[in-house]
């Protein structure tokens, strides 16, 4: 079944080859463009378009065939499930134990190993181990991470991601209270100085700034609304336990194990709840949340009980 995108021709691609523009506007091959426009897929105002013809500005009606076969949605290794998904970008919702992308030492499973097991094709630009990724969660936080699909994506979602317009929503279980219960943590993060694997609010530290805001609290802990502004290595986890708040289950930013085992918990409480971005090709707004994992929602319901 073929998608029908209507694209308008960029003032910079007027008077190209209509081959090489639409492989440009697509994010695909010169080749795959061909192909499209050699199957009749490409048209103005109803004519064809051959692969040769020059561009006019004007707007394409481009039929975009299914990259993958009708059928049953594959099985994705690894427990991940895909949240959103077109031809251009995935939204995947990760759980724990599974890492972005193959990395030196880590032999579990990873999001680009899993999608490409389940015939997902991401973007070629990119080291060959991360293609398509464009952000990162840590192996032990699960939630929302976007994947690029098209070359085109990948450019303008690392784009986004560096320029921080995409909203990163997270939620946390902290200890304790914050005070105030909403708030702004700017504290520079860099290694930590006696500990190669953590990391720390240090001076000339990288500038890193985490919003806040209480959203239920406990006897022993609070709920937490995270907005990222920017998006450091264990950024959350570092700036709450700066706080002394550190996040239910963060043994390694100082935790209590007591609480920990109470509330059933081996990793923080920590979870990419809510991702919104702009399209990176067709423009217009994505939004996609995610509900907590059994393990999450069931230490949360040990607090609420």
């Amino acid at each position: 079944m073929a998608d029908t995108r209507y694209l308008p021709v960029p003032d910079a691609l007027v008077g190209e080859r209509a081959d090489a523009a639409l492989a440009r506007m697509l994010g695909v091959s010169r080749t795959k463009a061909a192909d499209i426009l050699d199957a009749g897929g490409v048209s103005v105002d109803g004519r064809s378009v051959g692969r040769s013809d020059r561009l006019a500005d004007a707007i394409l009606a481009v039929d975009l065939p299914d990259a993958r076969p009708a059928g049953p949605e594959p099985e994705i290794p690894g427990g991940l499930a895909v949240a959103y998904e077109d031809e251009d970008l995935l939204v995947v919702d990760k759980p724990v134990g599974v890492a972005a992308h193959p990395s030196p030492g880590w032999t579990g499973p990873t999001v680009v190993g899993a999608l490409a097991s389940a015939g997902y094709r991401l973007a070629q630009h990119g080291p060959a181990e991360r293609q398509g990724i464009v952000h990162r969660l840590d192996v032990g936080t699960s939630g929302l991470m976007v994947v690029a699909r098209s070359d085109a994506a990948y450019t303008a979602l690392k784009r986004a991601f560096k320029e921080r317009t995409v909203e990163k929503i997270y939620h946390a279980v902290a200890q304790g209270h914050p005070d105030p219960t909403a708030g702004t943590i700017d504290a520079p993060i860099g290694r930590h100085p006696s500990s190669d694997w953590k990391f720390a609010v240090v001076e000339g530290g990288r500038p890193s700034v985490t919003h806040y805001e209480v959203l239920e609290m406990f006897p022993a802990a609070s709920l937490v609304e995270i907005h990222l502004e920017t998006g450091r290595t264990h950024q959350i986890r570092v700036h709450m336990a700066a706080m002394r708040h550190p996040l239910a289950g963060d043994l390694t930013y100082g935790a209590d194990p007591v609480l920990a085992k109470r509330l059933g918990l081996s990793r923080q409480w920590l979870h990419a709840q809510e991702l919104a971005f702009e399209h990176p090709t067709r423009g217009g707004e994505v939004r996609v949340t995610s509900t907590y994992p059994d393990d999450l929602a069931a230490a949360l319901a040990v607090l609420r009980g």
